[in-house]
C-alpha cells in the first residue's frame, strides 16, 4: 500500500521515526512542498541517519542532504554573528524569541531548525539603544519595512534579518511580567535570555496568529515540542508544563481562539500529542470550535497545501478575543 503525504510527513518530522519503506512515497509533490515549509534538514537527517534511506530515490536524498549541509552552516553563521553582536552587553534583557532560541532548546541538532530570521524582545525603552548598538556589527535599520508580527524595527546586515520587539502587548504590565519570567541564555552573553516554557508556547501562537497563520509548517513542530516539554532535550524546556498558567495567560492575552486553533492543528498532524494538547486547550463553545475547525484548522493541517488561507483580515478578526 502506497505511503500517503500525511504518513510521509509524520515519519520525516519525527525525532524518533519508525522504520518503514518509503520507496512508493509521493516524493514528487512532497519534496518541493517540504523544502518550502522548512522541513528539509530534519527530513534529510531522518532519511540518511535514522532510516537508512528507507528505499527513497537517490535524487531525493542528494537534494535533501545538500540542503541539510547548507542549513547547518547557515544556522551556525547566523547564531555566531548574533552572539558576537550582543555578547559584550551587560545589565540588559535581550530575549531571543522563536527560531534563535528553539534551534538549540527544542531540536536535537541545530541544523534541524532553520533560523530564517532572528527575533529579539527588549523593554520598549531599549529598542533604540539596541538598534544603535547593533550598528557596530553592521546591522542597519531597513526603513519602510513593516512586520506583520509587530516588530518595532527590522534590521539587517544583508545576511540576517533581526526583528526587534519593544514589547508584545499594549499593556506595560503584561510586557514587564513576560520579561520578569525569562531565564538566562549564557551562551549568547550576559544579557541574553529566553522566554519561560509557558510564555514561549503562548508567544509562538501570538506571533503566528498576528501573521494570519501564514507561517511554515516548521512552526507547528515548534509547538509540538513545546507542548511536550522538549522530550528530546535536557534543557530549560524539559520540565512539566504548567497547564493552568498557559490557560490563564491565554485568557488574559485574549489568545483563547488562536491557542485552541494552533493546538488543534498540532493534534491533527501528530495524534500522539492528543492527551497533552487537550489539557492545554482553552474551553470554547461548540459553534466556535466548529467554525475554527472549518476555517482555520482543516486548511492548516492539510499536508501539501499550496495556497494560503483566504480572507486574512476576517481570519484575524475571528481569532481575536475569547
Amino acid at each position: 500500500m502506497a505511503v500517503s503525504m500525511l504518513e510521509l510527513f509524520r515519519t520525516l518530522t519525527s525525532f524518533s521515526p519508525p522504520r518503514t519503506n518509503l520507496a512508493d512515497a509521493p516524493w514528487e509533490p512532497f519534496l518541493p512542498w517540504a523544502i518550502g515549509q522548512g522541513l528539509a534538514s530534519l527530513a534529510a537527517y531522518n532519511l540518511e541517519y535514522r532510516l537508512g534511506s528507507a528505499g527513497s530515490p537517490e535524487w531525493v536524498r542528494h537534494r535533501l542532504l545538500s540542503l541539510y549541509q547548507g542549513m547547518a552552516n547557515d544556522n551556525v553563521m547566523k547564531l555566531v554573528n548574533l552572539k558576537r553582536a550582543i555578547d559584550d552587553l551587560e545589565g540588559r534583557k535581550i530575549v531571543l524569541v522563536g527560531a534563535a532560541s528553539f534551534a538549540e532548546s527544542l531540536y536535537p541538532h541545530v541544523a534541524f531548525r532553520p533560523v530564517i530570521d532572528v527575533r529579539l524582545l527588549v523593554p520598549s525603552a531599549d529598542v533604540e539603544p539596541l538598534a544603535t548598538w547593533l550598528r557596530r556589527s553592521e546591522f542597519k535599520v531597513e526603513p519602510g519595512l513593516t512586520d506583520r508580527a509587530g516588530a518595532a524595527k527590522v534590521l539587517t546586515d544583508t545576511r540576517t534579518q533581526i526583528f526587534l520587539h519593544g514589547g508584545l502587548f499594549p499593556e506595560a504590565g503584561q510586557n514587564e511580567a513576560v520579561l520578569s519570567r525569562t531565564t538566562p541564555m549564557k551562551a549568547f552573553g550576559p544579557s541574553a535570555r529566553r522566554l519561560c516554557l509557558e510564555d514561549a508556547l503562548l508567544v509562538q501562537v501570538l506571533l503566528m496568529a498576528r501573521q494570519g497563520f501564514e507561517v511554515p509548517m516548521l512552526e507547528f513542530i515548534d509547538l509540538r515540542e513545546l507542548c511536550q516539554s522538549a522530550p528530546a532535550m535536557g534543557g530549560d524546556y524539559s520540565r512539566p508544563i504548567d497547564v493552568e498558567a498557559v490557560r490563564s495567560r491565554a485568557a488574559s492575552w485574549k489568545l483563547n481562539r488562536a491557542l485552541w486553533s494552533a493546538l488543534e492543528v498540532v493534534k491533527k498532524l501528530w495524534p500522539e500529542t492528543q492527551a497533552l494538547v487537550e489539557k492545554l486547550q482553552p474551553e470554547l463553545s461548540f459553534p466556535v470550535r466548529e467554525l475554527l475547525t472549518r476555517v482555520v484548522v482543516n486548511p492548516l493541517a492539510e499536508v501539501g497545501r499550496a495556497e494560503g488561507i483566504k480572507g486574512e483580515e476576517a481570519l484575524r478578526s475571528l481569532l481575536a478575543g475569547d
